[in-house]
């Protein structure tokens, strides 16, 4: 089949991120003699710095991983918390029936400093100079701006001008956007963390202490202390109203990052190993289990999907999905063992026809009628920026004005059979004002809560919000061997799925399975304010060549073009002869694999 790149090949290391710099970045900290977990954490810095409108410093970082010799594979938390002032009462009182999709009630705790520092911390063997000074060097002397950067810049530079003006202080230099290409600069970025180095380093020479104390300068030092003061004035939101947020830095100081066991799920030779519920990632795992009934009928022709297989994975996601909504979340009770057992998908899959379905329908797990909030109940509000797809994988602004971020993704192997899969997030360029102190802006992964009592992903002090993000770890015969992931927020995990079933059904090198055509669908309730859906929607790349088929089974078809939808990534380890591997999306002309 056509493929645009080479699989790479080797057996000293490789990395696959969503930019160049950043894989580059991770491949130097190998070549140093760092592992794995040493170089994650570069690329994950680094990433802040270059794609700064999908991800940033005030954002977040789950991960899923295993280190070398051990075969139950972590998840590392680096989401932080809903702020003790974020009450549903106090958002109700405001007026509101969605938390914003940006502005300052919008942000949880910042959590990718912490998480990044513990998993170096925990798993690594590079000071944190080490890591960071790659990032800080981008930051400090500059860095080629892509063009999806300047382009989102000028899509809110009205906003920017109007109502955030720090934000335009730093990207609207001269009053305009920074064009496409140019060498940027984010010095008083470069600032903060050298602040945060110089407060590790003063803490003496073991690596350990510096990192702990660069984990405290941020969440009860200077960091923590600028984000509490820039938090109370009100400033402009998607309500169109101006507010304060409710993020201090005594949140900041009561939260860290923490590790907990995946949730997996065995498919003949493989396991998949997923991120929990406070996650969407056990969708994938749902939607696998829907499939093994279907084996017989899946399939691809020249590195193609049949029509079947589209139709069966797309009648399959919006089932998981619908679980998802009712199910899913921050909380103890989550049946998951029930949502993932073969029972329970016995029973879902009779649902499935050759039509498609145009029915938000979740299951009843324990028996028990699913409950899903108002605004869904309400029906779907119908997507208006149509002419963006919602899916390149980038950041798109509706004609309404509300601003949505996607994020990036990185995965690291190297020759010791550490493996890391992490997909960073939140803190993007557009999501709230930029903290002129700081460099950065606050995430706004608060949207994604629902303001109805007593659900699973219920707004409530201290809790997670049911997230997007989804990196994912499989293990071939108990001993990991693939760390693979993709931006796209709600697309995430069924980008994940074409290119799992390209690789595993279709036979697929990495590099092949990733240039396979994707397709995703739009009916079930987005994650993003102001939580809109299309039912009955199938996004699918024109290479698939079987859109016509798809029609006459009753989907609503939108053709992407032929090279849109994912920016996969993935690295292999071959446990047999030690080989590895590694692929990225060439969509977009950004993500690169490196590896020797």
């Amino acid at each position: 089949m056509f493929t645009t790149r080479p699989e790479l090949v080797g057996t000293h290391g490789m990395v696959a991120s969503t930019h160049w710099l950043a894989s580059s970045a991770g491949m130097a900290v190998l070549e140093d003699g760092g592992n794995a977990f040493d170089a994650a954490v570069a690329v994950g810095f680094v990433l802040q710095v270059v794609e700064p409108h999908l991800n940033g410093p005030g954002g977040e970082v789950p991960a899923v991983f295993a280190a070398a010799g051990e075969t139950t594979p972590r998840v590392l938390c680096g989401q932080g918390v809903a702020p003790a002032g974020a009450t549903i009462g106090h958002y109700r009182g405001l007026g509101l029936d969605l938390v914003p999709g940006s502005g300052l009630l919008a942000a949880t705790v910042p959590g990718a400093w912490d998480g990044w520092l513990t998993l170096l911390r925990d798993y690594g063997t590079k000071s944190l100079r080490d890591v960071l000074g790659y990032a800080i060097g981008y930051a400090r002397d500059g860095f080629p701006l892509l063009e999806r950067v300047s382009h989102t810049v000028a899509t809110v530079a009205d906003l920017f001008r109007d109502h955030w003006t720090t934000s335009a202080e730093l990207w609207l230099p001269g009053g305009a956007p920074p064009a496409a290409g140019a060498r940027f600069r984010n010095p008083r970025l470069a600032d903060t963390w050298e602040w945060l180095l110089a407060a590790a380093e003063a803490a003496g020479s073991d690596r350990e202490a510096q990192l702990e104390a660069a984990r405290r300068a941020w969440s009860q030092g200077f960091v923590a202390a600028q984000v509490d003061e820039f938090s109370r004035t009100a400033r402009r939101d998607d309500s169109g109203a101006d507010h304060a947020g409710v993020l201090t830095g005594e949140d900041m100081a009561s939260w860290e990052a923490t590790y907990e066991d995946a949730v997996s799920a065995d498919f003949g030779e493989w396991t998949v190993a997923k991120p929990g519920a406070w996650t969407q990632g056990p969708v994938l795992l749902q939607q696998l289990r829907l499939l093994e009934g279907f084996a017989d009928r899946l399939g691809y022709v020249d590195g193609v999907p049949t029509a079947d297989t589209v139709h069966l994975a797309v009648e399959s996601a919006k089932l998981a999905f619908a679980d998802r909504e009712a199910w899913y979340g921050d909380t103890g009770d989550v049946p998951l063992d029930v949502l993932l057992s073969r029972e329970y998908a016995d029973a879902r899959r009779a649902l499935v026809t050759d039509t498609a379905s145009y029915d938000l329908r979740p299951g009843s797990p324990l028996g028990v009628d699913p409950r899903l909030p108002a605004h869904v109940l309400r029906g779907p509000a119908l997507a208006v920026e149509k002419d963006s797809l919602g899916a390149l994988g980038e950041p798109t602004v509706g004609r309404t004005g509300t601003v949505r971020g996607d994020t990036v993704h990185v995965d690291v192997v190297d020759r010791w059979g550490n493996v890391v899969s992490a997909t960073p997030s939140g803190g993007w360029l557009q999501s709230s004002p930029t903290i002129p102190s700081l460099g950065f802006c606050l995430g706004s992964r608060a949207q994604m809560f629902w303001l109805d009592e007593g659900l699973p992903n219920s707004l409530a002090p201290g809790k997670r919000p049911r997230i997007t993000l989804s990196p994912s770890l499989a293990l071939r015969d108990g001993l990991p061997s693939l760390a693979f992931g993709t931006p796209g927020g709600d697309q995430q995990d069924q980008w994940q799925l074409g290119f799992w079933l390209a690789h595993t059904v279709g036979g697929m090198n990495l590099q092949e399975a990733i240039d396979s055509p994707m397709w995703h669908t739009n009916a079930f309730p987005s994650s993003f304010f102001p939580r809109s859906w299309t039912p009955g929607e199938v996004v699918v790349e024109s290479r698939f060549g079987g859109l016509d088929e798809l029609r006459e089974r009753g989907h609503s078809v939108v053709d992407a073009g032929p090279w849109a939808l994912g920016r996969m990534s993935a690295v292999a380890r071959d446990s047999r002869d030690g080989l590895l591997r590694a692929a990225a999306n060439a969509r977009g002309a950004q993500g690169y694999a490196v590896g020797r």
